[in-house]
Order: C-alpha cells, then sequence, then structure tokens
C-alpha cells in the first residue's frame, strides 16, 4: 500500500517477484524468501494464496517483516503470523524501507542460504 516493501526489494538488487493482488497463483521454481509488509490477516489472503499454490510453501526458506515500530506488538505482525503458521524462520525485520546495515544483513542471509 506505501510501497516501503518494494523500495527495500529493490535495494537488495537480487532477483525478486512481486506477488500480484489480482492473480496470485504464480508459481515458484527454485527456494526463496518472501518479503511481506505488516497488515492484517485479512488484507494478507493473497500472500496465502500464493504460498498454497503448487509447491511454493515448500520451497520458502525464510520471511522477512517490514512496517512501524510505532505499531507495537503490530510491528511485523504479518511475517510473524506467516512465519508461525508455514513454519518458516523470520529472518528480520525491517522498519520502513530499511537501512543499509538492513540490506547487508539480507544480503549475507541469502547467501547463507544459497550456499
Amino acid at each position: 500500500m506505501t510501497g516501503q516493501t518494494r523500495r527495500f526489494v529493490k535495494k537488495l538488487d537480487l532477483p525478486a517477484y512481486e506477488i500480484e493482488p489480482a492473480n496470485p497463483f504464480f508459481e515458484i521454481k527454485e527456494p526463496f524468501v518472501l518479503a511481506v509488509p505488516t497488515y492484517d490477516q485479512e488484507i494478507m489472503d493473497v500472500v496465502y494464496d500464493f504460498l498454497d499454490h503448487e509447491q511454493n510453501a515448500s520451497l520458502l526458506k525464510g520471511i522477512i517483516g517490514s512496517g512501524n515500530r510505532n505499531f507495537a506488538e503490530l510491528f511485523v505482525y504479518a511475517a510473524k503470523q506467516l512465519a508461525k503458521d508455514y513454519q518458516a524462520p523470520l529472518l528480520h525485520a525491517i522498519e520502513f524501507s530499511g537501512t543499509v546495515e538492513d540490506v547487508d544483513t539480507i544480503k549475507k542471509v541469502v547467501n547463507e542460504l544459497e550456499s
């Protein structure tokens, strides 16, 4: 909605796919990390549709959550819930569109997952 997560993913300069709300039924063919903003469960239905499509959930290696720390316990709520529901690690939590340190951390984590 605000584009913060999209801006962060672009900073990573890694191959990326944006889940399309109009058609979340896209099949991923290789292991991936999911980056999600903080939204309530109802709005996350499209992410669940994507993960439940074909073998997508089995290729999920971890989740990055983004949000605003002003949300207190709801900060990266969607990422925490998805991590629990799909038993995937919450790899990192970023605020807004992340910092240079967040980018470095995620790149390091992705490199470790690839090896």
